[in-house]
């Protein structure tokens, strides 16, 4: 985490919560987060929830985020939810989450569709990108990564590339307790500035998420790594002493950085 980069936590609530569950839960975020000078806190219930969850937002310092969107702008797509609807109630949207690439099939095409459509209405794409527990040991983890995101970002403007959010998820640690170690995802996390600089805009602008079996215990380890910015909570952000303490790690250091960077300038 580095001066300049403004920090991002993102709750991924996923297919979780009932209608009171999740107005409770938004309403403890509210309580618990206060408005930061440092950090952007964002929230991604189910779609169902996205409207009263917006009302429950107002006036705090929480943005609300969608989990995902269509790959066309409207048109005969049976439960479906296009950018465009999403736009008057979300500020972020994740795109090419490794549950949608491998449980429902998303392709190269249809996620980097999805990530200009999130552009054209003015709200900020979160790519996810990471590699299965196979591709790694067989050493391809840079390799598979490098190639999703010349997929989803060939041809994006530089303007577009500045504004992107990154999240690394290494497939093998979403949701299964096991999170990566902060020097792999460190590495993971300069190798994606690396290639965004090549596809043209600076790589030292960007910010990059850690995201995959993230909680209040091992949050602080991948927070203090120099090229990852924030991180993509699943399980942890359903609770909201976790969610709230991952935030406030995150502020902390970054505090802590920026103090360390007025004093050494």
């Amino acid at each position: 985490m580095r001066p300049g980069r403004r920090p991002l936590i993102a709750g991924n609530w996923k297919m979780h919560t009932s209608y009171e569950e999740a107005l409770a839960l938004a309403r403890g975020c509210v309580e618990r987060i206060p408005a930061s000078l440092a950090v952007d806190v964002a929230i991604h219930p189910p779609f169902i929830w996205l409207v009263p969850v917006s009302k429950v937002l107002e006036g705090s310092a929480i943005a609300l985020g969608a989990q995902n969107c269509a790959a066309r702008e409207d048109g005969p797509l049976t439960g479906e939810v296009s950018a465009h609807m999403l736009a008057p109630f979300c500020r972020y949207v994740i795109v090419g989450h490794s549950e949608r690439r491998l449980l429902l099939h998303e392709d190269d095409a249809a996620i980097a569709a999805k990530l200009r459509l999130v552009f054209d209405h003015g709200m900020t794409p979160i790519l996810c990108v990471g590699e299965q527990l196979a591709q790694r040991e067989a050493g391809q983890a840079g390799e598979v990564v490098t190639q999703q995101l010349r997929a989803a970002l060939d041809g994006l403007t530089p303007d577009r590339l500045a504004r992107l959010v990154i999240a690394y998820e290494p497939v093998w640690a979403i949701g299964t307790g096991v999170p990566a170690t902060p020097a792999d995802a460190e590495a993971m996390a300069q190798l994606i500035r690396a290639v965004v600089a090549e596809l043209g805009t600076d790589g030292a602008a960007l910010r990059v998420l850690y995201g995959g079996s993230v909680n209040a215990t091992n949050a602080a380890g991948f927070l203090a790594m120099p090229a990852i910015d924030g991180a993509l909570v699943g399980g942890a952000s359903l609770d909201v002493e976790q969610f709230s303490a991952i935030v406030q790690a995150a502020e902390a250091l970054y505090q802590q950085a920026a103090d360390q960077a007025t004093m050494e300038a």
